[in-house]
C-alpha cells in the first residue's frame, strides 16, 4: 500500500509544477479578503461596497504591475485566472452596488448606527445616556418613514422590495452585534440603553416587513410555492463571459435542444428494444419500478461505487490513488435535505436519499422509484470516483491555491463527461441501463432549457416543473425538489447548465488531443485532475500547450 502511494506520488512530482510565481499574491489576497469579510459585515452598506472595490482594484493593479512576458506557463495560467477572477469580483460588486443604490433611501436613518457600530469595532466606551437619546430618534425617523410607505411610489418588482427589506434588516442584525457586546459589560450603557434599543428593534423590523409587500407589477410565487431570483440578461451575460463561456443564452439553450433531440432518438431505440415501441415514458415507468427495498439500497449503491472504481482501473483511464479509494464513505439524506436534493449528492461522503417512517406513501414511492438501481449505475460514478470524490481529493493536494477559481464547469462538467465517455464505451448492459443513462442526460438539457429561461424571465418555476415532469419523465415531486434546488438553495445562476455546457467543453477538448492521438487517454486524464479547478477554457491551454493571452476573454467556440 506504501509503496502504491509513494510511487504515485513520485511519478506526479516529476510532471507538476507545485508553485508558480502568483502562489504568494493568489493566497495573500485570500487571507485578505476574509480578513476583511470578517471585519465588514453589513454587505448591503456603502461603507462595504466602497471598501472592497478598493480592495479588488488594488489587487488588480498590483496584478497587472507584473512582468506577464517572464511568467512560466503555470504562472501565466494564474495570472489569467486571476485577473478574470478580480475582473468578475468588481462586476459582481459593481451591479450589487446599482442595485443598492435603487433602494438606499430605506435606510436614510441609519448614520448614527453606522457610527456606533464603527466605533464598536476599537470598542469604544459609549456616551449611553447621548446614545439612548440619539437611538430613540432613529426609531422616531424609521416609524416616520413606516407611516409615509404608503403615499410613496411601489417598487416594480418584488425583489426591489426584498432588498429594501434586507437593507434594513442587515443594518438592524449589525447593530444588534454591536448593542450586544456592550450590554452587561458597560453598566451606564445597560442602564440607558435597552428600552430605546427596544424600540428601535421593533421599529426596523416592522418596517422591513412593510417594504417587502411594497410593490406591484410582480409576481412573487406563481403557486409553486418556489421562490428565486431571476438575474436578468445583464448579469447573465457578464457571468457566461467570466466562466469564458463565448455564448449568448439563446445559443446555449438551441445547443440543450438539440442534445435532447439526439436523447429522444436513442430513448427510442431502448423504447422498443423493452418491448414499448414508440412510447418511451411507459419503458422509463418499467424502469423505475426496478427499484429495490429500502433496507437493500445503501449497500447496493455501495457495490455500485466500487464496481466504477474497478471499471476506471481496469481499462486504465485514470489515476486512482489508494487513499482516495479508501477513504469514501456513505449518509443518508434527511428527509427535509431530500426536499431539494432528491438523489445523490457526492464527495468523499457520498449521500443517499432513500424513503424515511414520516414521509407519504406517495413521497416513499417517488423517492424509491427516483432511485431505481439503472437511474443510479449511471450516476454513482458521477459523484464517487472518477468524479467529485476524485476532483475533492486531487484538488486538496495539488495546485491548491487555485481553489479559490473553481467552477461548476469544471466540477460538474467533469463528471458528466464521464458519463459521456461512459456510453461511448458501451457502459450500460442492457436497454434498462440506457434508459437509465438517457434519463439523466435528458434531465442536464432540460436543466439548460429551463435556468436560462428562468434568469431571462421567460419561465416561471412552475413551467420549470412542468417541464421536467412533461418533458423529461420526472417523478412530481423530484421535479419540484429539483426546481427549488435550481433557485432557492445555494447554487448559483449558471449552476445548472454547467453540467451539460462543461460535458461538452471537456469531450470537445478531449476529440482535440485524446481522439487526435496527440495525447492518452490516462495522461489527458491525470493532468486535468492535477491542475486544480478553472474555467475549462483556460485548463485548454495547459493541455494543448497554446499560450494565453494576459487578457484572454472568452472566445473558444467548443460547441461548433
Amino acid at each position: 500500500m506504501k509503496k502504491t502511494l509513494l510511487s504515485f506520488v513520485l511519478v506526479f512530482c516529476t510532471t507538476l509544477t507545485w508553485a508558480t510565481e502568483l502562489v504568494t499574491l493568489i493566497q495573500t489576497y485570500q487571507a485578505d479578503r476574509g480578513a476583511l469579510g470578517r471585519l465588514y459585515t453589513n454587505r448591503l452598506s456603502e461603507e462595504y461596497f466602497t471598501r472592497m472595490q478598493a480592495f479588488n482594484q488594488d489587487y488588480l493593479k498590483t496584478l497587472k504591475s507584473q512582468n506577464y512576458g517572464s511568467l512560466s506557463e503555470d504562472g501565466k495560467i494564474d495570472y489569467v485566472l486571476f485577473r478574470n477572477f478580480l475582473e468578475e469580483e468588481l462586476a459582481v460588486l459593481d451591479l450589487d452596488q446599482r442595485a443598492f443604490s435603487e433602494i438606499n433611501s430605506v435606510v436614510a436613518f441609519g448614520k448614527p448606527l453606522e457610527e456606533f457600530v464603527v466605533a464598536r469595532r476599537r470598542a469604544k466606551q459609549p456616551e449611553s445616556q447621548k446614545l439612548a437619546a440619539t437611538w430613540n430618534e432613529v426609531a422616531k425617523a424609521v416609524d416616520a418613514q413606516l407611516k409615509a410607505l404608503p403615499s410613496t411610489s411601489k417598487y416594480t418588482s418584488w425583489q426591489k422590495a426584498d432588498l429594501a427589506a434586507q437593507a434594513v434588516e442587515s443594518l438592524n442584525k449589525v447593530v444588534k452585534e454591536a448593542y450586544d457586546f456592550y450590554f452587561d459589560y458597560d453598566p451606564s450603557f445597560t442602564w440607558w440603553m435597552p428600552e430605546p434599543w427596544k424600540k428601535l428593534d421593533a421599529s426596523m423590523n416592522a418596517y422591513a416587513k412593510a417594504l417587502r409587500e411594497h410593490y406591484t407589477n410582480s409576481v412573487k410565487d406563481d403557486g409553486s410555492g418556489i421562490i428565486g431570483k431571476p438575474i436578468g440578461r445583464e448579469a447573465l451575460e457578464k457571468q457566461l463571459g467570466f466562466e469564458m463561456i463565448a455564448y449568448t443564452p439563446e445559443e446555449l439553450i438551441a445547443e440543450a435542444e438539440k442534445q435532447f433531440a439526439w436523447c429522444e432518438k436513442e430513448m427510442l431505440k431502448a423504447s422498443n428494444e423493452l418491448g414499448f415501441g414508440n412510447d418511451w415514458k411507459a419503458a422509463l415507468e418499467m424502469v423505475k419500478n426496478t427499484y429495490l427495498p429500502a433496507g437493500a439500497w445503501p449497500e447496493e449503491v455501495a457495490r455500485l461505487g466500487e464496481e466504477a472504481i474497478g471499471i476506471m482501473e481496469e481499462n486504465g483511464w485514470i489515476t486512482v490513488p489508494p487513499l482516495a479509494k479508501e477513504t469514501w464513505r456513505t449518509i443518508m439524506i434527511s428527509p427535509e435535505r431530500q426536499r431539494v436534493s432528491p438523489f445523490f449528492l457526492g464527495g468523499e461522503v457520498i449521500q443517499i436519499a432513500y424513503p424515511t417512517s414520516e414521509m407519504s406513501h406517495e413521497d416513499k414511492m417517488m423517492s424509491m422509484r427516483g432511485n431505481n438501481p439503472h437511474f443510479s449505475r449511471a450516476t454513482v460514478q458521477h459523484e464517487l470516483i472518477p468524479g467529485h470524490h476524485l476532483q475533492q481529493f486531487m484538488n486538496q493536494r495539488y495546485m491548491t491555491h487555485r481553489r479559490m477559481f473553481g467552477t461548476p464547469f469544471w466540477t460538474e462538467g467533469w463528471a458528466l463527461y464521464w458519463e459521456f465517455v461512459l456510453w461511448d464505451r458501451n457502459f450500460p448492459r442492457d436497454a434498462k441501463d440506457k434508459v437509465g443513462m438517457l434519463f439523466w442526460r435528458m434531465h442536464r438539457c432540460a436543466r439548460i432549457i429551463f435556468s436560462l429561461s428562468y434568469h431571462l424571465e421567460q419561465m416561471t418555476p412552475q413551467q420549470c416543473i412542468d417541464l421536467l415532469v412533461d418533458k423529461v419523465g420526472h417523478e412530481r415531486a423530484n421535479a419540484e425538489a429539483e426546481v427549488r434546488r435550481s433557485f432557492e438553495g445555494s447554487y448559483g445562476p449558471l449552476y445548472q447548465i454547467a453540467y451539460m455546457i462543461g460535458a461538452l467543453e471537456i469531450y470537445s477538448l478531449r476529440k482535440e488531443m485524446v481522439d487526435s492521438g496527440k495525447m492518452p487517454e490516462k495522461e489527458f486524464h491525470d493532468l486535468i485532475m492535477t491542475q486544480n479547478a478553472m474555467p475549462i477554457e483556460i485548463l485548454r491551454a495547459k493541455v494543448t500547450g497554446k499560450p494565453l493571452d494576459k487578457n484572454h476573454k472568452a472566445s473558444w467556440k467548443f460547441l461548433d
